[in-house]
């Protein structure tokens, strides 16, 4: 009798130790990690500046909760702040918390300005946003949803791109704007910058809030420190997670001042969010994140593997229908007959670790430390999983 919840379809692999980009199985075969923990291990396994600070503050204190000062987050979120749009930041510990921390800032703020009538927001189809009741209503996926009665209300659900329907979806009711700057669990699906720059002037003529989830999309992840960058835009809420500590868990809601001065105390709270040892691996992070050229770096190995996956596609047409995506968040579409979760068996044989998405995509999310040699080994595992999956020995065939 297994006694973890069976919550997850597992791989039947374990891993005993990671070093930089790779995995070790407790067999003993070494994989290319090129899920990154899903978007998660930033600086790669066991980077000796994260081990430094975690073991230096392991020795002195774990954990005091936030009836107290933490000098970590004071530290970090001072340094986060001069680096972003935003004026303050809340901790937590996940994505999903972070995502109903910005949902309730958001409502808090219209209450806050007399509007208590404005509680809902327009989010879009495709989205993900945790597994939460809240954050599943605000995604409305059927295959989430089922099984948990229904859904949470408050939210509108629109099609990406579609400016008219945006703004028709907006009333008086309508609290915030929330989107991915760049959809993950979806599918790896970019939205037009022209609509990310309208969505701003459209919030801020309808007096509404523009919240952007980052949690996939933050810290580095597609070349900028967070994806919202490249249109030149910026939220009043962001909500950011699993590359910010590189691994060890942390959250946060990023705010303009105008907004979270609605947030008194007492109105939200965390017991774990901030503890300083999330706080030393997340400053430890931001110190990588920040060293002059090293998203030059990961800008410039992220152009070469998008190449790599454009050639290999060219070879392969009939298997791989289009390479998207933005920096080291890139989406390999898969034409049919052919599935994306048997495509990424075959790439795992090659010693390559993959995550799938919706839209028959399979996802790369590898560490931001990858160099050439990795795009090697990449490019190989993927190479074989076509030549393997077009077989006629092949499950899909």
């Amino acid at each position: 009798m297994n006694s973890i919840m069976q919550t997850y379809g597992r791989l039947p692999i374990a891993f005993e130790r990671g070093e930089g980009s790779y995995l070790y199985s407790t067999e003993g075969k070494r994989y290319l990690d090129g899920a990154g923990g899903i978007a998660v291990v930033s600086m790669g396994h066991s980077h000796p500046k994260l081990v430094a600070a975690l073991e230096a503050q392991v020795q002195r204190l774990w954990h005091v909760s936030n009836l107290y000062e933490i000098p970590e987050q004071s530290k970090y979120a001072e340094r986060l702040v001069n680096a972003c749009f935003a004026d303050s930041i809340f901790f937590c510990n996940s994505g999903a918390e972070a995502m109903e921390g910005a949902i309730k800032v958001a409502r808090k703020y219209q209450a806050a300005n007399g509007k208590v009538e404005r509680y809902r927001a327009v989010t879009l189809e495709g989205s993900f946003h945790g597994r939460t009741l809240a954050t599943l209503g605000a995604a409305n996926n059927p295959k989430h949803l089922e099984g948990f009665g229904p859904p949470v209300q408050g939210f509108d659900i629109v099609p990406p791109n579609d400016l008219d329907v945006m703004l028709a979806a907006i009333t008086e009711e309508t609290a915030a704007i929330i989107v991915e700057p760049l959809q993950g669990e979806g599918g790896i699906r970019p939205l037009d910058i022209n609509y990310l720059q309208t969505l701003r002037s459209v919030a801020d003529k309808k007096d509404v809030l523009l919240v952007f989830d980052e949690v996939q999309t933050g810290f580095g992840r597609t070349g900028k420190l967070f994806a919202h960058e490249w249109a030149g835009v910026t939220p009043d809420i962001m909500a950011c997670a699993k590359g910010i500590a590189s691994g060890f868990p942390c959250g946060a809601v990023l705010a303009k001042s105008h907004v979270s001065d609605a947030m008194s105390p007492g109105t939200h709270g965390s017991t774990f969010g901030g503890n300083p040892l999330a706080m030393a691996a997340a400053n430890a992070t931001l110190d990588i994140l920040l060293e002059e050229g090293f998203l030059n770096e990961v800008n410039r190995i992220s152009s070469l593997l998008k190449s790599r996956l454009d050639d290999l596609a060219g070879r392969h047409p009939e298997v791989i229908k289009e390479v998207r995506g933005s920096g080291l968040m890139l989406g390999i579409v898969l034409s049919e007959p052919y599935i994306n979760t048997v495509f990424c068996d075959y790439a795992r044989e090659s010693g390559l670790l993959t995550v799938v998405a919706g839209e028959n995509v399979l996802r790369l999310l590898p560490p931001l430390i990858i160099k050439e040699p990795e795009i090697d080994i990449i490019l190989n595992a993927l190479e074989n999983a076509c030549i393997s999956i077009k077989s006629p020995n092949s499950s899909e065939n």
